[in-house]
């Protein structure tokens, strides 16, 4: 793998020149820009749903508090957070150097093996 197609924190590193950390942070920065807006959709939708279902059940119908007003909010809210963990956090499944790990997994075990 490439070092300029990974995005991950060490782009600081020696093994990078400038034009690489520039690009790896650029992919970053656009990455964080996404959620950001991301975000920002999610809270005007749901605003305007809320609102919306709010002013057709006038006098505190308890059809407002009912799972239909609120469930687009909880499953997209679902999204909102591994986009967000995709994002911010760390690689919960795999590390930044997973893939090569795991190469050097399979050609050590190749080598091992004979093919007589």
């Amino acid at each position: 793998m490439k070092p300029s197609n990974r995005i991950s924190d060490d782009y600081q590193s020696e093994n990078f020149n400038r034009d690489e950390r520039y690009e790896i942070a650029a992919k970053r920065v656009k990455r964080i820009k996404g959620f950001y807006v991301h975000l920002l959709v999610y809270i005007l939708v749901n605003i305007f749903i809320i609102a919306a279902n709010s002013m057709n059940n006038s006098n505190n119908d308890p059809l407002f508090w009912s799972w239909q007003t609120f469930s687009t909010a909880f499953f997209w809210g679902i999204g909102l957070v591994v986009h967000s963990l995709s994002v911010f956090g760390k690689n919960l499944f795999f590390s930044s150097n997973w893939e090569e790990k795991k190469i050097q997994e399979f050609m050590d075990k190749d080598k091992s093996q004979k093919w007589e």
